[in-house]
């Protein structure tokens, strides 16, 4: 069968607004470390999917899942040790304020989840995200996710700040002042509740703002904001789905990299490496509290497989050094891509940490006018080469790599070719 038949069968049974990447959609059937392949046996290297955090099919995830979905697969309403272990295992990795876990099977529970604790805890309902987030797809989290959810359909206890955009936003002033201007907006969004007489209930970032572009935020913004959110009784919600176990090389969480302690922690994809295992980690008081009140049980939420999965992913995170590998390959990779800016004008700035990169494209450099039409066809053109990427950003400007945590020097090199080719066909 035809990669067009296939997608006429998708066509009548999945509708045709089911999202599918590229121009030309890939028909995968394989896939291993950074490397996935199409039905046609084309080989690609994956540098844009956090979902197999250490790589496609691991070995020892995959013999983790199969030994223990083999033995014994329940639910957390009986006593397992396993799903004890590696809830102390998870908690471990965290702020010691930050020592209780509820799980969840995707990231959109987990949010779902912690804006109904933050919401109870606070006993407001006022919510706050960024103009362009993406948080999941539940009806709570959609409303918050405003990259999909238009302004009339969010609800009058949705509030957004402006996507903090350091790239485009310094005129002149000092990361210190640059931080108190982005702060001033979530406190000027906590105000507008109370004018409304809404009472404020938390705030919910992507500690890496990746759907707002990824952008290198300056020093104290953070804490200036929990301050605000704090003073009016609300809770900071720290998205670390996209950001989190490591990525960033230098933290394990983003949410240390803005040098804060939310009050919950939200966890989804790479947390299972692809098996859906996702959770809400948090002071105990406040899952306490939550909990005495709203009995909270989810049936496939943490089971022994799915503890025996998570359990294997941290294995490998420590065994294989991949936080460190995402430190030393991410500085080598974020320069040779900044070097990419002195053959092309197109490329207005070029940022990240860890193993996440985004490089912002622009129409010219004066006046740093995002060039979305351009970076739709370089991301499909890397398609084309054998590299797999995507875009993100308020202008669909920024090029997004996030790939797998094994991502090496030499993988590094292809993908850095793969673009300099791209870009030079514009």
């Amino acid at each position: 069968m035809t990669t067009e038949a296939l997608l006429a069968r998708r066509f009548r049974v999945m509708g045709r607004h089911s999202p599918l990447f590229y121009d030309r959609p890939i028909e995968l059937v394989r896939g291993e470390g950074v490397w996935v392949w199409d039905r046609d046996g084309r080989r690609y290297l994956d540098a844009y999917n956090n979902v197999p955090h250490v790589g496609h099919c691991h070995p020892r995830v995959v013999e983790a899942l199969a030994r223990q979905a083999a033995t014994l697969n329940t639910h957390t309403r009986y006593l397992h040790e396993g799903i004890i272990a590696y809830a102390e295992r998870l908690t471990s990795h965290f702020d010691p304020a930050l020592s209780m876990v509820m799980f969840t099977c995707t990231g959109s529970e987990a949010n779902e989840l912690a804006i109904r604790i933050v919401r109870e805890c606070s006993g407001g309902m006022g919510m706050i995200g960024t103009e362009h987030a993406y948080h999941g797809n539940t009806a709570s989290v959609i409303q918050l996710g405003s990259l999909f959810t238009p302004p009339e359909k969010r609800g009058p206890y949705i509030r957004t700040v402006p996507v903090m955009d350091p790239y485009r936003d310094r005129g002149g002033r000092t990361d210190a002042a640059l931080a108190a201007a982005y702060a001033d907006e979530v406190r000027k969004a906590i105000d507008s509740f109370s004018a409304a007489g809404i009472r404020f209930a938390g705030l919910l970032f992507c500690t890496s703002f990746s759907s707002e572009g990824l952008p290198t935020l300056p020093d104290g913004f953070m804490a200036k904001a929990l301050e605000h959110v704090h003073d009016a009784g609300g809770y900071f919600i720290a998205d670390e789905v996209q950001s989190g176990f490591g990525r960033l090389g230098s933290h394990m969480w983003g949410h240390e990299m803005l040098g804060v302690v939310p009050d919950l922690v939200t966890l989804g994809k790479p947390m299972g490496n692809g098996h859906p295992l996702a959770g809400v980690v948090g002071r105990p008081e406040l899952i306490e509290r939550f909990a005495s009140a709203n009995m909270y049980f989810n049936t496939f939420a943490g089971n022994p497989v799915s503890a025996a999965v998570g359990s294997a992913v941290l294995d490998v995170l420590r065994d294989e050094r991949l936080q460190e590998n995402a430190r030393d390959v991410g500085r080598h990779t974020l320069q040779a891509l900044d070097h990419l800016k002195t053959r092309h004008e197109i490329i207005g700035d070029v940022r990240g940490k860890g193993l996440f990169f985004a490089i912002d494209l622009v129409q010219d450099r004066q006046s740093k006018r995002p060039a979305g039409d351009a970076t739709k066809r370089v991301v499909n053109r890397m398609r084309d080469r054998g590299v797999l990427i995507s875009r993100v950003g308020p202008g669909d400007n920024v090029l997004k790599i996030r790939p797998p945590m094994l991502f090496s020097s030499e993988h590094a090199g292809l993908l850095v070719d793969a673009l300099d080719a791209s870009l030079s066909e514009l």
